[in-house]
Protein backbone atom coordinates (compact mmCIF):
# COMPACT_ATOMS: atom_id res chain seq x y z
CA UNK A 1 0.00 0.00 0.00
CA UNK A 2 1.27 3.24 -0.86
CA UNK A 3 2.03 6.19 1.75
CA UNK A 4 0.41 9.72 0.90
CA UNK A 5 2.90 11.20 3.09
CA UNK A 6 5.64 9.22 1.11
CA UNK A 7 3.69 10.74 -2.31
CA UNK A 8 4.02 14.24 -1.20
CA UNK A 9 7.61 13.41 -0.45
CA UNK A 10 8.29 12.46 -3.97
CA UNK A 11 6.18 15.55 -5.46
CA UNK A 12 7.86 17.62 -3.16
CA UNK A 13 11.37 16.64 -4.75
CA UNK A 14 10.16 16.20 -8.31
CA UNK A 15 8.85 20.18 -7.65
CA UNK A 16 12.34 21.35 -5.76
CA UNK A 17 14.95 19.45 -7.79
CA UNK A 18 16.69 18.10 -5.03
CA UNK A 19 16.75 16.49 -1.38
CA UNK A 20 18.01 19.24 0.19
CA UNK A 21 15.60 21.65 -1.11
CA UNK A 22 12.89 19.53 -1.22
CA UNK A 23 12.91 18.59 3.07
CA UNK A 24 13.48 22.43 3.71
CA UNK A 25 10.48 23.35 1.90
CA UNK A 26 8.62 19.76 4.02
CA UNK A 27 10.45 21.25 7.53
CA UNK A 28 12.19 18.14 7.42
CA UNK A 29 15.85 16.85 7.45
CA UNK A 30 17.29 15.50 3.80
CA UNK A 31 18.71 12.37 5.45
CA UNK A 32 14.54 11.46 6.43
CA UNK A 33 13.64 12.67 2.89
CA UNK A 34 16.02 9.97 1.61
CA UNK A 35 14.55 7.56 4.17
CA UNK A 36 10.94 7.97 3.50
CA UNK A 37 11.68 7.44 -0.69
CA UNK A 38 13.86 4.49 0.42
CA UNK A 39 10.48 3.13 1.98
CA UNK A 40 8.52 4.27 -0.90
CA UNK A 41 11.01 2.41 -3.41
CA UNK A 42 9.96 -0.39 -1.15
CA UNK A 43 6.23 -0.27 -1.34
CA UNK A 44 6.49 0.07 -4.89
CA UNK A 45 8.31 -2.18 -5.59
CA UNK A 46 10.43 -0.43 -8.58
CA UNK A 47 12.95 2.38 -8.07
CA UNK A 48 11.60 6.11 -7.91
CA UNK A 49 14.69 8.10 -8.19
CA UNK A 50 18.30 6.97 -9.44
CA UNK A 51 21.17 9.23 -9.25
CA UNK A 52 22.85 10.97 -11.47
CA UNK A 53 26.06 13.11 -11.07
CA UNK A 54 25.75 14.66 -7.35
CA UNK A 55 21.87 14.27 -7.71
CA UNK A 56 18.84 12.63 -7.71
CA UNK A 57 16.18 11.96 -10.77
CA UNK A 58 13.10 10.36 -10.81
CA UNK A 59 12.82 7.44 -13.15
CA UNK A 60 10.21 5.84 -15.38
CA UNK A 61 8.68 4.72 -11.96
CA UNK A 62 9.02 7.85 -9.91
CA UNK A 63 7.67 9.67 -12.91
CA UNK A 64 4.50 7.92 -13.21
CA UNK A 65 3.78 7.84 -9.13
CA UNK A 66 4.18 12.07 -9.37
CA UNK A 67 1.26 12.04 -12.01
CA UNK A 68 -0.82 10.05 -9.84
CA UNK A 69 0.04 11.59 -6.34
CA UNK A 70 -0.48 15.12 -8.30
CA UNK A 71 -4.48 13.51 -8.64
CA UNK A 72 -4.67 12.15 -5.25
CA UNK A 73 -3.05 15.21 -3.58
CA UNK A 74 -5.58 17.41 -5.34
CA UNK A 75 -8.65 14.80 -4.74
CA UNK A 76 -7.30 15.34 -0.63
CA UNK A 77 -7.36 19.07 -1.11
CA UNK A 78 -10.58 19.40 -2.61
CA UNK A 79 -11.74 17.29 0.02
CA UNK A 80 -10.14 19.84 3.19
CA UNK A 81 -11.55 22.88 1.11
CA UNK A 82 -15.51 20.75 1.09
CA UNK A 83 -14.83 20.40 4.83
CA UNK A 84 -13.96 23.88 5.35
CA UNK A 85 -16.93 25.00 3.51
CA UNK A 86 -18.72 22.91 5.63
CA UNK A 87 -17.32 24.58 9.29
CA UNK A 88 -18.38 28.16 7.60
CA UNK A 89 -15.93 30.13 7.02
CA UNK A 90 -14.68 32.38 4.32
CA UNK A 91 -12.39 33.77 6.22
CA UNK A 92 -8.65 33.14 5.87
CA UNK A 93 -5.85 34.24 4.19
CA UNK A 94 -4.70 33.65 0.52
CA UNK A 95 -1.35 34.25 -1.06
CA UNK A 96 -1.80 36.13 -4.54
CA UNK A 97 0.51 36.11 -7.10
CA UNK A 98 -0.57 38.43 -10.16
CA UNK A 99 1.39 40.37 -13.08
CA UNK A 100 1.37 43.74 -12.58
CA UNK A 101 -1.19 45.51 -14.60
CA UNK A 102 -3.24 43.17 -13.13
CA UNK A 103 -2.37 44.21 -9.39
CA UNK A 104 -2.85 47.69 -10.62
CA UNK A 105 -6.47 47.55 -12.41
CA UNK A 106 -8.06 44.27 -10.59
CA UNK A 107 -6.64 44.11 -7.29
CA UNK A 108 -7.79 47.55 -5.96
CA UNK A 109 -11.08 46.36 -6.55
CA UNK A 110 -10.58 43.44 -4.37
CA UNK A 111 -9.00 45.25 -1.93
CA UNK A 112 -12.41 48.04 -2.02
CA UNK A 113 -14.63 44.79 -1.67
CA UNK A 114 -12.79 43.71 1.67
CA UNK A 115 -12.22 47.07 3.34
CA UNK A 116 -13.76 49.25 6.13
CA UNK A 117 -16.90 50.15 3.38
CA UNK A 118 -18.14 46.75 4.24
CA UNK A 119 -20.98 46.66 6.26
CA UNK A 120 -19.40 42.91 8.04
CA UNK A 121 -16.66 44.82 10.45
CA UNK A 122 -14.70 41.40 10.31
CA UNK A 123 -12.37 41.29 7.35
CA UNK A 124 -13.50 37.85 5.51
CA UNK A 125 -9.75 37.55 3.69
CA UNK A 126 -6.58 38.83 4.27
CA UNK A 127 -4.82 39.22 1.01
CA UNK A 128 -0.53 38.76 0.51
CA UNK A 129 0.21 40.10 -2.92
CA UNK A 130 3.34 39.17 -4.63
CA UNK A 131 3.56 41.11 -8.00
CA UNK A 132 5.67 39.08 -10.49
CA UNK A 133 5.74 37.93 -13.90
CA UNK A 134 3.33 35.09 -14.84
CA UNK A 135 6.13 32.35 -15.03
CA UNK A 136 7.63 33.35 -12.06
CA UNK A 137 3.86 33.31 -10.56
CA UNK A 138 3.15 30.01 -11.57
CA UNK A 139 6.59 28.93 -10.22
CA UNK A 140 5.67 30.18 -7.07
CA UNK A 141 2.25 28.54 -6.48
CA UNK A 142 4.11 25.23 -7.75
CA UNK A 143 6.08 25.76 -5.21
CA UNK A 144 3.69 26.58 -2.53
CA UNK A 145 5.08 30.21 -1.94
CA UNK A 146 1.33 31.15 -3.58
CA UNK A 147 -2.02 30.14 -2.99
CA UNK A 148 -3.55 31.97 -6.33
CA UNK A 149 -2.09 33.17 -9.80
CA UNK A 150 -3.22 35.44 -11.92
CA UNK A 151 -1.62 34.96 -15.17
CA UNK A 152 -2.07 35.94 -18.78
CA UNK A 153 -1.69 33.85 -22.14
CA UNK A 154 -1.40 36.05 -25.35
CA UNK A 155 -3.14 34.04 -28.61
CA UNK A 156 0.07 34.58 -30.34
CA UNK A 157 1.78 33.05 -27.81
CA UNK A 158 -0.27 30.84 -25.61
CA UNK A 159 0.45 29.71 -22.17
CA UNK A 160 1.49 26.20 -20.23
CA UNK A 161 0.01 25.71 -17.14
CA UNK A 162 2.12 23.26 -14.79
CA UNK A 163 0.73 19.92 -14.09
CA UNK A 164 -1.40 19.81 -10.95
CA UNK A 165 -3.39 23.09 -11.45
CA UNK A 166 -6.83 24.44 -12.26
CA UNK A 167 -7.45 27.18 -14.40
CA UNK A 168 -10.49 29.96 -14.77
CA UNK A 169 -10.58 32.40 -17.57
CA UNK A 170 -10.94 35.61 -16.26
CA UNK A 171 -11.06 38.08 -19.33
CA UNK A 172 -10.13 38.79 -22.61
CA UNK A 173 -8.13 41.77 -22.84
CA UNK A 174 -7.40 43.35 -26.49
CA UNK A 175 -4.21 44.01 -27.02
CA UNK A 176 -4.13 48.45 -28.67
CA UNK A 177 -1.78 50.10 -30.95
CA UNK A 178 -0.91 53.54 -28.75
CA UNK A 179 -0.08 56.15 -31.11
CA UNK A 180 0.22 59.83 -30.78
CA UNK A 181 -2.43 61.71 -31.94
CA UNK A 182 -0.49 63.26 -34.71
CA UNK A 183 0.17 59.67 -36.27
CA UNK A 184 -3.51 58.23 -36.04
CA UNK A 185 -4.42 61.75 -37.79
CA UNK A 186 -1.80 61.21 -40.61
CA UNK A 187 -2.98 57.43 -41.03
CA UNK A 188 -6.38 58.56 -41.18
CA UNK A 189 -7.57 56.95 -38.14
CA UNK A 190 -10.60 58.23 -35.82
CA UNK A 191 -10.29 57.18 -32.31
CA UNK A 192 -10.81 53.74 -32.09
CA UNK A 193 -10.52 52.83 -35.26
CA UNK A 194 -8.46 49.36 -36.13
CA UNK A 195 -4.83 49.94 -37.29
CA UNK A 196 -2.89 47.86 -39.97
CA UNK A 197 0.46 46.90 -38.18
CA UNK A 198 1.85 47.20 -41.42
CA UNK A 199 1.39 51.05 -41.95
CA UNK A 200 3.81 51.14 -38.85
CA UNK A 201 6.64 49.38 -40.33
CA UNK A 202 8.68 52.27 -40.90
CA UNK A 203 8.17 53.52 -37.24
CA UNK A 204 10.59 54.00 -33.87
CA UNK A 205 9.07 51.08 -31.74
CA UNK A 206 8.46 51.25 -27.93
CA UNK A 207 8.62 47.96 -26.24
CA UNK A 208 8.99 46.09 -23.12
CA UNK A 209 12.16 44.17 -22.32
CA UNK A 210 13.23 41.07 -23.89
CA UNK A 211 12.60 39.34 -20.56
CA UNK A 212 8.50 40.03 -20.71
CA UNK A 213 6.32 37.63 -22.72
CA UNK A 214 4.59 41.12 -24.10
CA UNK A 215 8.26 41.82 -25.89
CA UNK A 216 7.93 37.87 -27.38
CA UNK A 217 3.86 38.75 -28.19
CA UNK A 218 4.84 42.06 -30.19
CA UNK A 219 8.09 40.11 -32.01
CA UNK A 220 5.49 37.56 -33.56
CA UNK A 221 2.37 40.21 -34.07
CA UNK A 222 4.62 42.28 -36.00
CA UNK A 223 6.77 39.14 -37.86
CA UNK A 224 3.39 38.46 -38.74
CA UNK A 225 2.42 41.50 -40.32
CA UNK A 226 5.62 41.09 -42.08
CA UNK A 227 8.25 43.45 -40.30
CA UNK A 228 10.76 43.50 -37.47
CA UNK A 229 10.26 46.38 -35.64
CA UNK A 230 12.66 49.00 -34.88
CA UNK A 231 13.15 49.09 -31.10
CA UNK A 232 14.32 52.34 -30.06
CA UNK A 233 13.54 52.31 -26.20
CA UNK A 234 12.56 49.70 -24.45
CA UNK A 235 10.83 49.76 -20.70
CA UNK A 236 8.61 47.35 -18.90
CA UNK A 237 6.91 50.49 -17.44
CA UNK A 238 3.84 50.94 -19.29
CA UNK A 239 3.31 54.22 -17.88
CA UNK A 240 7.09 55.24 -19.47
CA UNK A 241 6.01 53.80 -23.09
CA UNK A 242 2.56 55.88 -22.96
CA UNK A 243 4.35 58.98 -22.08
CA UNK A 244 6.82 58.76 -24.57
CA UNK A 245 4.61 57.49 -27.06
CA UNK A 246 2.07 60.56 -26.11
CA UNK A 247 5.83 63.18 -26.76
CA UNK A 248 6.18 61.57 -30.49
CA UNK A 249 8.96 59.08 -29.43
CA UNK A 250 7.38 56.41 -31.51
CA UNK A 251 4.87 54.00 -31.46
CA UNK A 252 4.14 50.79 -28.80
CA UNK A 253 1.81 48.14 -28.54
CA UNK A 254 0.30 46.90 -25.55
CA UNK A 255 -2.41 45.19 -23.72
CA UNK A 256 -5.87 47.53 -22.85
CA UNK A 257 -5.45 46.51 -19.08
CA UNK A 258 -1.48 47.60 -18.99
CA UNK A 259 -2.63 51.18 -20.34
CA UNK A 260 -2.63 53.89 -17.39
CA UNK A 261 -6.10 54.94 -16.72
CA UNK A 262 -6.76 58.71 -18.07
CA UNK A 263 -3.59 58.55 -20.32
CA UNK A 264 -3.53 61.73 -22.14
CA UNK A 265 -1.97 62.84 -25.32
CA UNK A 266 -2.05 59.59 -27.04
CA UNK A 267 -4.73 57.71 -29.51
CA UNK A 268 -5.87 53.88 -28.94
CA UNK A 269 -6.38 51.72 -31.82
CA UNK A 270 -7.55 47.84 -32.02
CA UNK A 271 -5.86 46.03 -34.54
CA UNK A 272 -7.32 44.81 -37.77
CA UNK A 273 -6.17 41.27 -37.52
CA UNK A 274 -6.85 41.42 -33.59
CA UNK A 275 -4.61 39.76 -31.10
CA UNK A 276 -5.26 39.51 -27.26
CA UNK A 277 -4.49 38.08 -24.12
CA UNK A 278 -6.78 35.88 -22.15
CA UNK A 279 -6.28 36.95 -18.50
CA UNK A 280 -6.52 33.25 -15.77
CA UNK A 281 -6.58 32.92 -11.93
CA UNK A 282 -4.58 29.75 -11.37
CA UNK A 283 -4.42 27.19 -8.32
CA UNK A 284 -3.35 23.88 -7.77
CA UNK A 285 -5.65 21.51 -7.91
CA UNK A 286 -8.49 20.66 -5.19
CA UNK A 287 -7.65 23.75 -4.03
CA UNK A 288 -10.06 26.17 -6.17
CA UNK A 289 -12.95 25.16 -3.73
CA UNK A 290 -11.32 26.00 -0.55
CA UNK A 291 -13.60 28.94 0.90
CA UNK A 292 -11.22 31.52 0.89
CA UNK A 293 -9.55 31.18 -2.40
CA UNK A 294 -13.35 30.44 -4.21
CA UNK A 295 -14.35 33.86 -2.34
CA UNK A 296 -10.74 35.56 -3.56
CA UNK A 297 -11.54 34.40 -6.99
CA UNK A 298 -15.51 35.38 -7.22
CA UNK A 299 -14.02 39.19 -6.42
CA UNK A 300 -11.54 39.10 -9.24
CA UNK A 301 -14.23 37.71 -11.40
CA UNK A 302 -16.69 40.78 -10.51
CA UNK A 303 -13.24 43.23 -10.79
CA UNK A 304 -12.75 41.64 -14.75
CA UNK A 305 -16.13 42.00 -15.25
CA UNK A 306 -16.56 45.63 -14.10
CA UNK A 307 -13.01 46.70 -16.17
CA UNK A 308 -14.73 44.95 -19.45
CA UNK A 309 -18.01 46.79 -19.13
CA UNK A 310 -15.95 49.84 -19.44
CA UNK A 311 -12.42 50.66 -18.48
CA UNK A 312 -11.44 54.03 -16.49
Amino acid sequence: MLDVRRLRILQYLATYGTVAAAAEALHLTAPAVSQQLAVLEREAGLPVVERHGRTLRLTAAGELLVVHAEVVLGDLAAAESDLAALRGGRRGQVRVAAFASAARTLLPAVYRALGPAREDPAPPLTIHLAVLEPEEALEALRKREADAAVVHGYTVLPRNFPSGSEQEVLMEDPVVAVLHPGRAERLGLAPGKPADLADLARDPWLTPGPETSCYEMIQRTCGAAGFVPDIRVRSSDFAVLTALVAAGAGVALAPRLAVPEGSDGVSLHPLVVPVSRTVFTVSRSGTARRPDIHHLTSLLRDAAEGWTAGPP
